[in-house]
């Protein structure tokens, strides 16, 4: 694992920590230990998770780098928001998923990676717009809905000038184009679609991020 994560993220610019990738390491074996018993992803191997867990969430990291509050919504098992504790550590980061376990199991690894600045939530994100409304400059979500709903769910939680950034899979560019209606109603728009690819052919990727096209 750590043959890989160094060369691969040497390729993509990245000069982690020491302390970083042992956090990295750490978080995979935590969530291969916990996967045992309890499904918390459906990919198991050490290689995969790797660079479909570790790698893929570091796709992000240049869209976030300089924001103060990041919101992931449906994050499973704490992915991509751990690595990119991991890696932006003064970044204040919130988790939110609806499923308990994935939250008890991300409370797990902050306690045991001493992360600070960390909150995971078991809630609903509905149940984040009396506490949270307006409080977040990214809020970021992979595979976890379409861009309608994203967009309807985390709207209320941004700043002004927030921005949504939607990790995707290649035929999201069919689902823009079935959207676009609803982007100029919602009042945003697609800034960006950042196309990459995963290492040893392990799939295409795009990052789309969407940003306010008037004042709301």
């Amino acid at each position: 694992m750590r043959s890989i994560l160094v060369q691969h993220l040497g390729e993509m610019g990245f000069d982690a920590s020491d302390s970083s990738i042992r956090a990295l390491e750490h978080f995979v074996f935590e969530l291969q230990k916990w996967n045992q018993k309890i499904s918390l992803t459906s990919i198991t191997k050490t290689e995969d998770m790797t660079i479909k867990h570790l790698l893929d969430s570091m796709a992000v990291i240049e869209s976030v780098r300089e924001e103060r509050m990041l919101l992931d919504i449906g994050s499973g098992a704490g992915i991509p928001a751990i690595p990119l504790k991991i890696m932006l550590p003064e970044t204040q980061v919130v988790s939110v998923d609806a499923v308990r376990k994935k939250i008890v199991f991300q409370r797990h690894v902050v306690r045991l990676l001493g992360l600070q600045g960390y909150v995971a939530m078991h809630a609903r994100v509905e149940n984040l717009y009396a506490s949270h409304s307006g409080c977040f400059n990214a809020i970021v979500s992979r595979a976890f809905s379409s861009l309608q709903t994203f967009i309807l769910l985390a709207a209320p939680l941004l700043t002004d000038g927030g921005r949504l950034i939607a990790m995707k899979g290649p035929t999201v560019d069919d689902e823009i184009l079935c959207s676009s209606e609803f982007l100029q109603r919602s009042g945003f728009r697609v800034s960006s679609i950042q196309t990459y690819f995963l290492p040893n052919n392990m799939g295409e990727r795009r990052l789309v991020i969407l940003s306010a096209a008037r004042a709301r």
